[in-house]
């Protein structure tokens, strides 16, 4: 008998329609085959489905079964393809009714006694089903499918509870519809602005890259704060909204990053990858591939600690996605992309022994070694870093003030504190938000040159300081429009719907390369 079930392959970020078909013959040698373009985690399935249905108390039919696994030119790996094949060997052996070829999507990976392990990708499952389909998807991954709206998501826990729910013995209960507005949780905040100590500044440029997006190299001695500073980024970064959320939430899903039982994504990624990692590890990659840490920051924070120690090649690897907000990569046998639009966040020393002018502390490093550690982080790379800011030696009585808390001995609020920087920050992605409309884009940063001249006009004064200043430091094309970009967020802080000379003067002192 055939029998067909619905599944879903992803691929990257994409999700393609899987028609599982099964047949148990009675003629021929018994056996048990998987063909179309199966991978080895999909081949093994043969032993898991098998000594699953038996471990169950169901019956494995002594028969010649084939599985066909639908379109054959479209790769499929992993182990969510367990649960279609067990099912559609019962529904051929007659143990649970024959399915339609309409019915519900079956999605999950079997352990050895029947029940269903957490798979990733089902938000991707959820978000592929049409309106009124029926998705059967494993209890600990089912709140993933449960944000998306007009779908039946069943939790199933084994294989002997779905076998009597398919013959109206017991049914499964139907999962409830998650809303996913009140799934986002508030950031709980690490480090307070508050506590670091003096750099005003660096608190600045802070502020306009959590308000606009935009990349950030922080430079000085050790122990100035730096680290803190970037610590402190999540306290004053806005919750993630509804179309964030999902977005940002498939991206762990398909990753296989997401705790059990977790349905969202609820704060914005914040990423510090050592910096021992890989190219691929940075930006992607392997046999499948999977997303990198630029993917799994999207609309966060990707913090890269000593940027200098990390190798040449994984911050080259870099340029693309820094640029386009996209990762692209080939395969022979896959071309996948993921989204990869985030805030970079940098620390490096002034030298290798990092006091080069410390007032107190003589550097030690010749010419030579400070022209090769400079020369790690390449001219493009910086380029592509919107503000530049020096982060010096902390004075000691900014070091013993009492004012280093979010709160003032008189029970004032500190006005550098996480919490009041958070809402002006709020506010300016707010306007930012409501000038781009339709046009799908968060903040500033990610608008290309069409919205630049489109959103950011400027007046005869401050177009002449601006191109003064790219006469004078020689800019390229890319830093003459961030440069503009930056202004613009300089003035939503501000809530000026003009960029004044003002802002424009701010963003310019931001861009004295290291």
């Amino acid at each position: 008998m055939l029998v067909k079930v619905r599944s879903v392959a992803n691929v990257g970020l994409q999700s393609f329609g899987v028609d599982v078909e099964v047949d148990v013959a009675e003629a021929g040698f018994p056996g048990f085959n998987i063909v179309g373009l199966a991978g080895k985690a999909v081949e093994e399935a043969r032993e898991r489905v098998k000594t699953a249905i038996v471990n169950s108390g169901l019956d494995f039919p002594p028969k010649k079964i084939t599985v066909n696994l639908a379109p054959a030119d479209l790769p499929k790996d992993g182990g969510a393809y367990d649960l279609p094949m067990a099912v559609g060997i019962l529904a051929a052996s007659e143990q649970v009714p024959k399915l339609k070829p309409q019915d519900s999507i079956f999605y999950g990976e079997l352990s050895l006694d029947g029940s269903l392990r957490g798979t990733k990708g089902v938000l991707l499952v959820g978000l592929f089903a049409k309106k009124g389909d029926g998705v059967f998807v494993p209890i600990e991954s089912a709140n993933e499918a449960a944000v998306v709206e007009n779908i039946n998501v069943y939790p199933v826990r084994n294989l002997r509870e779905l076998v009597d729910h398919l013959n109206n013995i017991k049914e499964i209960k139907r999962l409830s519809n998650l809303e996913i507005g009140e799934l986002v949780d508030d950031v709980s905040v690490e480090f307070d602005l508050a506590e670091v100590a003096g750099q005003e500044q660096a608190k600045r440029a802070l502020t306009i890259a959590a308000a606009g997006g935009h990349n950030l190299l922080m430079w000085g001695p050790p122990g100035t704060g730096k680290t803190m500073l970037a610590r402190a980024m999540p306290g004053i970064l806005p919750p993630l909204n509804v179309p964030e959320a999902l977005e940002v939430t498939r991206i762990y899903s398909v990753s296989g990053l997401l705790i059990a039982g977790e349905s969202l994504l609820r704060r914005r990624p914040f990423r510090s990858p050592h910096h021992g990692i890989s190219p691929a590890g940075m930006v992607g990659g392997g046999s499948n591939p999977m997303p990198g840490e630029v993917s799994l920051a999207h609309l966060g924070v990707l913090f890269l600690d000593e940027m200098a120690e990390f190798p040449r090649s994984v911050l080259e690897s870099m340029r693309q996605p820094m640029e386009d907000g996209v990762v692209g990569i080939v395969r022979a046998t896959a071309h996948v992309s993921y989204p990869a639009s985030f805030t970079l966040l940098a620390a490096v020393n002034p030298c290798p022994c990092g006091y080069l002018g410390h007032p107190r502390r003589e550097c030690k490093c010749t010419d030579k070694m400070i022209r090769k550690y400079r020369a790690k982080i390449s001219g493009p790379i910086l380029d592509r870093i919107d503000l530049h800011v020096q982060v010096p030696t902390v004075e000691t009585n900014k070091l013993t003030s009492d004012q280093l808390s979010a709160r003032l001995p008189d029970g004032q609020v500190n006005q550098l504190s996480s919490k009041v920087i958070r809402d002006k920050v709020i506010l300016a992605r707010k306007i930012q938000v409501e000038r781009f409309g339709d046009d799908g884009l968060y903040t500033n940063s990610q608008m290309r040159n069409k919205q630049v001249k489109k959103y950011c006009k400027l007046d005869g004064e401050t177009l002449r300081i601006l191109k003064l200043a790219v006469e004078k430091w020689d800019l390229s094309a890319r830093a003459y429009f961030r440069l503009i970009k930056v202004a613009r967020t300089i003035a939503d802080l501000d809530e000026s719907e003009n960029i004044a000379v003002r802002y424009m003067a701010e963003a310019l002192q931001y861009r004295q390369l290291v």
